[in-house]
């Protein structure tokens, strides 16, 4: 029997790849192309979609020639997006009518500062980073007659793929859950939302769900598309946290921590974001709150190329790993603020607990256990918002790969660490979501079964001393909020 696969296209911030995975979720063939970002404007990001497609069509026929696979092999395609970057294109002719908006850019900045509180709808607070200030700067920029006579449509980037693949205009539930324009009671457009921000209906993409077939690919004729999630959430579901509770953090320059809260959305009272984790099928949605942490690799980075105390980043686990302890030095890395749950903006970074005792190898102790305490900032911010306790944490992305920062974790946390076989969880959960969707995979029990852990780490630290750490943490985060009120 001809062996069948399921391919995932993983669209990122910087690049795109394509992944092909059997049944087992082993990584059969993976290609990828970076693109360039454009920065025309200070605060300015954006990106090329015409560039971006052009990339997919190619990455799709060269997984495929790597691996010595035919398109009739391949069950399903998956899409995994970047998350609230905004793509508007002609109707007709499919071209985009401007650059995309990515989701970093804040050129939105003074419509933000107008909006009311729309979380109670949303379960977004009002940012830059969502997509629907970026699109009603587009409007208000020359597009909004074009809008009204119904000429352009709006998408993120699953639309685009969406829609140049299949020809249909939809996006999936978790995509538009990022939008600050969908309801998340009704699960669609809400009016009162496209009133605010002066945005047609009939410009939006058709919500459905995670995983259902979308149609059929242009570029693989026959194979159905069949699974569409943004990045964070696509993570939550290849890292197989179906139950409440379960939760992932993936670290790579930041860290996004989403923890499965079940079937009905929980507001968070304690500086989260309420969001739809995945959709499958007519299945009822189940949703997710997200921590996001603005600083995480890129501190090792400033450690690197700002102080200059490491040569490459892997050193700084070497380093750290001389002392056993930060020798009461912390770093709150707030170099653009605090994120969760803080969300103090004017906070500024700040190193204390300085003596003559410190050493550079302190100092790098400290760069890894501020990951460490950020991550659980955002834990007992979920802990309390869903009156769940985590009791493990899955972990992907880059920075897992350092074993000392994993252990530092589990200790702070005081739960178990677990990094997967398979690291490319956001492609796998595009493909678990468009396998089970075209029946390669039978139900969520099939998912689990390939779950492997690659790593494990458990607590091994004095509960009292997690205490006294974690409390000095806490006042350094206050220096690093009063320095930036100074």
């Amino acid at each position: 029997m001809t062996e069948r696969y399921v391919l995932a296209i993983d669209q990122g911030t910087t690049s795109t790849r394509c992944i092909l995975f059997d049944r087992r979720a082993t990584v059969v063939s993976m290609v990828r192309a970076e693109h360039p970002q454009s920065y025309p404007r200070p605060g300015w990001v954006e990106h090329d979609a015409a560039r971006i497609w052009r990339d997919v069509k190619r990455l799709l026929a060269r997984v495929l020639r790597d691996a010595g696979v035919e398109s009739s092999q391949v069950a399903a395609i998956g899409i995994a997006n970047q998350r609230e970057t905004v793509v508007v294109w002609d109707r007709e002719s499919g071209v985009p009518v401007a650059p995309a908006i990515v989701w970093q850019d804040t050129r939105t900045e003074s419509l933000v500062a107008q909006l009311p509180n729309i979380s109670e709808i949303t379960g977004l607070p009002p940012a830059t980073y969502f997509s629907a200030t970026k699109l009603q700067w587009l409007l208000d920029n020359g597009l909004r007659e074009r809008a009204i006579r119904g000429e352009i449509l709006f998408g993120t980037m699953d639309s685009w793929l969406l829609w140049n693949l299949t020809g249909r205009h939809v996006t999936d539930v978790t995509n538009a859950s990022r939008t600050m324009l969908m309801n998340l009671s009704t699960l669609d457009w809400d009016d009162e939302l496209l009133s605010l921000f002066g945005i047609p209906r009939a410009i939006l993409p058709e919500i459905r769900s995670s995983s259902e077939i979308y149609g059929f690919s242009s570029v693989l004729p026959g194979v159905p598309i069949a699974a569409a999630m943004g990045d964070q959430q696509a993570a939550l579901f290849g890292q197989t946290c179906f139950a409440p509770g379960e939760a992932k953090c993936t670290y790579g320059t930041g860290g996004f921590l989403l923890m499965n809260t079940g079937v009905v959305p929980v507001r968070s009272r304690h500086g989260l974001i309420t969001t739809v984790g995945y959709r499958i099928g007519d299945e009822k949605p189940v949703f997710a709150l997200e921590g996001s942490i603005a600083i995480a690799g890129s501190l090792v980075q400033w450690l690197r190329d700002g102080l200059g105390l490491i040569s490459t980043a892997s050193e700084i686990e070497t380093l750290a790993g001389t002392v056993g302890d930060n020798g009461g030095c912390y770093i709150v890395p707030a170099f653009s603020g605090l994120y969760a749950p803080y969300w103090h903006s004017e906070a500024r970074g700040v190193i204390v607990g300085l003596t003559s005792y410190i050493t550079k190898s302190h100092l790098a102790r400290a760069v890894l256990e501020a990951t460490g305490f950020q991550t659980r900032d955002v834990v007992d911010a979920m802990n309390a918002d869903s009156g769940l306790t985590l009791t493990g944490l899955n972990v992907d992305g880059g920075m897992t790969a350092d074993n000392l920062l994993m252990q530092i974790v589990a200790d702070v946390l005081d739960v178990p660490v677990v990094r997967p076989m398979v690291a490319e969880t956001v492609s796998l959960g595009a493909a678990y979501a468009a396998g089970l969707a075209v029946g390669y995979w039978s139900d969520l029990r099939d998912l689990r079964a390939n779950r492997h852990p690659a790593g494990r780490w458990t607590p091994a630290l004095d509960p009292d001393r997690r205490a006294a750490e974690y409390t000095s943490w806490r006042r350094a985060v206050e220096c690093a909020v009063f320095y930036g009120q100074v």
